[in-house]
C-alpha cells in the first residue's frame, strides 16, 4: 500500500482557488535522490504561472501536464531517506535546495507538500545560523542572484539569447537594482553590496528603510521618481521585474555597460544597446546545490539575509497565493510545513 502525505495539489489551471490541500503518494528517492521531510517551502513567481497554465505565452509553449501536479521549487527541511548512490548526505541533515528546476517548471517540482525528492547535487546543508523559514525563502531567488552576478555555474544552452551569461566584475562599479524589495531584488542589494559595488536600489518607498539597512548606498522611489532621470553613467542595471518598457534602462548606463535582465521576454531595445556598446544579457537560473552550500556561508554568518513578507500553513497556499498577487511584496512569502 503506497504511503500518502499532506500536500498542495493542483487538478486544473486557474487562480488561487485551484490549489487543493489533500492527501498525495510519498514519494520515495530514486538512484542519486533524497528525500527531504519538507519544513518550509516558498512561493516564487513560476509557481504563479504554473498554477495559471502560464497563459501569458504562446499557446504552443503552454504546458500539457498529467494532473493532479504539485506546485514549488524551493524548500528547507530534513533528510528522511537516501537513495542509491549518494555520498555526502545522511539521514537527519538538515538541509535546502531549489528542486528540478527548470527541468520541471512545465509540471510542478513537488514543493509544496511534505515530503519530496531531490537530486543529491541540488542540495546543501541548511546554514545552522538561520530557521527552516528563511532558508527555504533563499533558494531560486539566491540562485538567481548569484547566477547573474557572481557565477554562472553551468554551460547549458541559454534559452534567452545566443551566447552564455557572463558576470561582470563589481568591485567599486555602480549598479543600479530595479525591483530591489522584492524576492530576487533585495538578495542581489546584499550580493552586489559583498562583491564590492555601490548600490542604488530602485523600489517602492515602503522598502527604503529595509534596502538602505541591507546595504544600498542611495534609493529611488520609482512611484515620484523615474531612474533615468535620478541616476546616469552607471556600470550595470539589474532589472528583476521586467514587463513593459525595460528599454529606458539603456538611457541609464554609460556606454560599454551592461543590462541583466531577470525576464526579458518583451524587451526590444537590442539594435540601440548595438550602437551604444551595451552588452544585454540573461539566463535562466538553475539548481544548483553547490551554489547554495557557498552562498549559504554568507547567510550563516550574516552577510546576507532572507526578508520574509509573510508566512502561511501549508493548508493555507490559496491564500498565500492571493497575497502574491497583491503585489507589493517584500521579500520573500512562505509556507510552513512543520
Amino acid at each position: 500500500m503506497t504511503e500518502t502525505m499532506k500536500a498542495i495539489q493542483l487538478h486544473e489551471f486557474g487562480g488561487p482557488e485551484v490549489l487543493r490541500y489533500q492527501n498525495a503518494p510519498r514519494p520515495t528517492p530514486a538512484r542519486g535522490e533524497v528525500l527531504v521531510r519538507v519544513h518550509a517551502a516558498s512561493l516564487n513567481p513560476p509557481d504563479l504561472y504554473l498554477r495559471e497554465g502560464y497563459r501569458a505565452l504562446p499557446p504552443e509553449w503552454q504546458p500539457d501536464p498529467v494532473f493532479p501536479l504539485i506546485l514549488g521549487t524551493d524548500v528547507s527541511g530534513v533528510v528522511a531517506a537516501v537513495g542509491e548512490d549518494v555520498s555526502g548526505f545522511k539521514v537527519g541533515d538538515e538541509v535546502f535546495a531549489m528542486v528540478r528546476f527548470p527541468e520541471d517548471v512545465m509540471k510542478g517540482s513537488g514543493a509544496y507538500a511534505e515530503y519530496v525528492r531531490v537530486s543529491a547535487s541540488e542540495v546543501a546543508i541548511k546554514p545552522s545560523g538561520i530557521e527552516h523559514i528563511q532558508a527555504a525563502g533563499a533558494p531560486m531567488s539566491l540562485l538567481t542572484a548569484w547566477q547573474f552576478l557572481v557565477e554562472l555555474g553551468h554551460d547549458a544552452p541559454n534559452p534567452f539569447q545566443s551566447f552564455p551569461h557572463a558576470p561582470i566584475p563589481l568591485d567599486r562599479k555602480i549598479v543600479v537594482i530595479n525591483g530591489a524589495g522584492g524576492g530576487v531584488g533585495h538578495l542581489a542589494v546584499q550580493v552586489a553590496k559583498w562583491k564590492g559595488a555601490r548600490v542604488i536600489a530602485v523600489a517602492s518607498g515602503k522598502h527604503e528603510a529595509l534596502l538602505r539597512e541591507l546595504g544600498a548606498d542611495q534609493f529611488i522611489d520609482y512611484t515620484t521618481t523615474s531612474v533615468e532621470a535620478a541616476v546616469q553613467d552607471v556600470d550595470l542595471v539589474i532589472d528583476a521585474v521586467g514587463g513593459p518598457n525595460m528599454e529606458r534602462f539603456l538611457r541609464v548606463l554609460k556606454r560599454g555597460g551592461a543590462l541583466y535582465l531577470v525576464n526579458p521576454l518583451g524587451f526590444s531595445g537590442h539594435e540601440e544597446a548595438a550602437r551604444r556598446e551595451i552588452t544585454v544579457s540573461s539566463t535562466q537560473v538553475r539548481s544548483n546545490g553547490a551554489h547554495l552550500a557557498e552562498a549559504g556561508r554568507l547567510l550563516d554568518d550574516g552577510t546576507i539575509r532572507v526578508v520574509i513578507d509573510s508566512v502561511y500553513p501549508l493548508a493555507e497556499a490559496s491564500a498565500a497565493h492571493q497575497r502574491a498577487s497583491h503585489g507589493r511584496i517584500q521579500g520573500k512569502i512562505v509556507l510552513s510545513v512543520v
